[in-house]
């Protein structure tokens, strides 16, 4: 194994090569390719100019709430795979044992080994694999685009804003130095082209984890001024555990954190899974926004979301009952209307929400469902405009609700 630093220098036709490859990978880069695409022409075009590559892979952190990394892995006459995998406090076996962990843990510039039969097996189990399956020759290395604050080797086990790469050859030579020059002299620009791509990426998944799908999408693509807001006819549907203010002050801090992440998944799975988008948490609850098309389809698709909770709530209560876990139930208000949808707050500090009379209601309604013994009120804007969808719902009467001058009838769904 060799881990000095080399003179790849291309010159000649090789640099005619490089410079091909480089040209392509700036274009797609300022283009917004995906790293998918990025990746796939890459190792594309490293084939038609003569590089003899069996295996490619790519390796980057991730900043997500669910994953910590990203691989993507290109097979000679398979294409390419792109994986996300989960976030873990320690590193696993298999990537402590491989050659980009040594490299960012080792301090190593680059590690390239010869994998013909006459040679002794690997300490990376990965390369023995590798010539199993016909490999010659290996060459992994990494692309740093952070800044270091000291002088020490790089902890494997913290995220890199960089990305970590390999080759893999089954040519019966392996890789010539004109092969290595080619991959060296490409770097930067694959590394560059790679940042940009993940940082969209990134860009996309936190927009969407913590704004919502359709806010996040709407600040993307530019609905950034504060007071630009749309109007538009939506079914809001409010979202609250019962007793949580009683449990929070009987149980340990990460059980109740445990818990209101067991049943705040739920909810947003199933607003999610029939169309709808977060509004936003509020402590215990959330605000739910369904704007799938007309408010009649709006509306069949919020009820529809009422039937799946309850039987997921069902099965999560039952769950946790069998776990000897502390249970809760849950209060659901739903309205329909006019809201303003868009940006909110100050210059320094802006939040994509919903404002208007329609939302104001359906706090109203929410406020309910204690006085009336129901644990799911419908408006009767939202059950009108169901039907026939709304056949299931049952009046509880009509009442007068605080700031709205008419009653409105209020239902519950019979289930």
């Amino acid at each position: 194994m060799r881990t000095q630093e080399r003179d790849m220098t291309a010159s000649g036709s090789d640099a005619s090569k490089s410079s091909e490859l480089i040209t392509w990978l700036v274009t797609r880069g300022l283009e917004g390719a995906d790293k998918e695409e990025l990746l796939d022409g890459y190792c594309t075009r490293l084939v038609d100019l003569g590089v003899p590559l069996m295996r490619f892979h790519a390796a980057q952190s991730a900043l997500h709430p669910v994953y910590g990394g990203t691989g993507y892995s290109w097979y000679q006459g398979q294409g390419g795979e792109y994986k996300s995998f989960e976030y873990s406090e320690e590193p696993n076996e298999n990537w402590q044992q491989s050659p980009l962990f040594a490299i960012l843990n080792e301090g190593l510039d680059y590690i390239h080994e010869r994998l013909v039969d006459q040679n002794e097996a690997s300490r990376f189990p990965l390369l023995n694999e590798l010539r199993e399956r016909g490999a010659t020759d290996y060459f992994a290395t990494g692309v740093a685009t952070d800044v270091p604050t000291d002088n020490g080797l790089r902890d494997a086990k913290k995220s890199l804003d960089g990305v970590l790469l390999s080759w893999t050859s089954n040519a019966p030579e392996g890789f010539g130095e004109g092969d290595l020059a080619l991959i060296q002299t490409a770097l930067p620009h694959l590394g560059l082209a790679l940042k940009s791509a993940n940082h969209a990426r990134i860009s996309q998944d936190l927009m969407r984890v913590y704004l919502g799908r359709d806010a996040g999408q709407r600040v993307l693509s530019g609905e950034i001024r504060r007071g630009s807001l749309q109007q538009i006819d939506a079914v809001i549907w409010n979202f609250d555990l019962e007793g949580f203010t009683s449990l929070s002050e009987e149980l340990p801090g990460h059980e109740i954190i445990d818990m209101l992440n067991d049943y705040l998944a739920v909810a947003v799975d199933v607003v999610h899974a029939c169309g709808g988008s977060i509004l936003k948490f509020m402590g215990d609850g959330l605000m739910a926004m369904f704007d799938v098309g007309e408010i009649d389809a709006d509306a069949r698709a919020a009820l529809a979301a009422v039937t799946k909770l309850q039987e997921q709530m069902a099965t999560l209560n039952a769950h946790r009952a069998a776990s000897d876990l502390p249970v809760s139930n849950y209060t659901l208000a739903l309205h329909a209307g006019e809201i303003l949808y868009g940006n909110i707050g100050a210059e320094s500090r802006l939040d994509f929400t919903v404002i208007g009379p329609a939302v104001n209601q359906t706090a109203r309604i929410a406020g309910m469902h204690r006085s009336l013994g129901q644990r799911i009120l419908i408006s009767d804007d939202v059950a009108r405009a169901a039907q026939p969808d709304g056949q299931d719902l049952v009046s509880v009467g009509r009442y007068m609700l605080r700031g709205v001058p008419e009653p409105k009838e209020l239902f519950t769904i019979y289930r």
